[in-house]
């Protein structure tokens, strides 16, 4: 990762979260744990190497806890540890912002609407 630029608090946490995954990784974690497998299914479009990456940032930020099954094949959980459940609100409440402010705006409420 770059070097900060500044010492803000919001910058720290920005460089963790920023990008395409992790948000994604954190909002289809609230549900519970999963399994790499899982992700790779919820979210078709990332690669193996980004999927790998991304859950190793988070882990090492201490937001997503990795769990190794002892066995064969290997197998690994995946689950928000406290600092990973603090953060659900922040995403649920982009996502509200985006359906009031947004979705409106794009026709997306629409579609929203018709698959309910």
């Amino acid at each position: 990762m770059k070097d900060a630029v500044t010492e803000c608090p919001i910058e720290e946490a920005m460089r963790i979260l920023s990008g395409r995954w992790p948000t994604l990784l954190l909002y289809y974690l609230k549900d519970g744990d999963k399994r790499f497998s899982d992700f790779q299914r919820d979210l078709p479009t990332v690669s193996h190497r980004m999927l790998t990456h991304e859950l190793r940032k988070l882990e090492t930020a201490g937001i997503v806890l990795r769990t190794a099954q002892p066995g064969y094949p290997l197998r690994v959980d995946y689950s928000l540890t406290k600092a990973g459940l603090k953060l659900l609100p922040l995403v649920d409440a982009l996502g509200d912002w985006w359906e009031e402010n947004i979705a409106p705006e794009s026709g997306r409420a629409a579609i929203l609407q018709a698959a309910e």
